[in-house]
């Protein structure tokens, strides 16, 4: 179990960083370029003007 402690102590500070990646790869996961995404993330974003 001292392991898991010793990895743990040393993994916790590095949680920021882990969250900012996280949101970094899904900001770069939506813009970038691609057709068939562009679309239906275009398709998406009419839905509240449909009516």
């Amino acid at each position: 179990m001292e392991f898991f402690s010793a990895l743990a102590d040393f993994l916790r500070p590095l949680w920021g960083l882990w969250l900012m990646l996280f949101f970094a790869a899904i900001i770069a996961f939506v813009m970038w370029p691609s057709k068939k995404r562009k679309q239906n993330f275009e398709d998406h974003a009419q839905i509240p003007f449909k009516d």
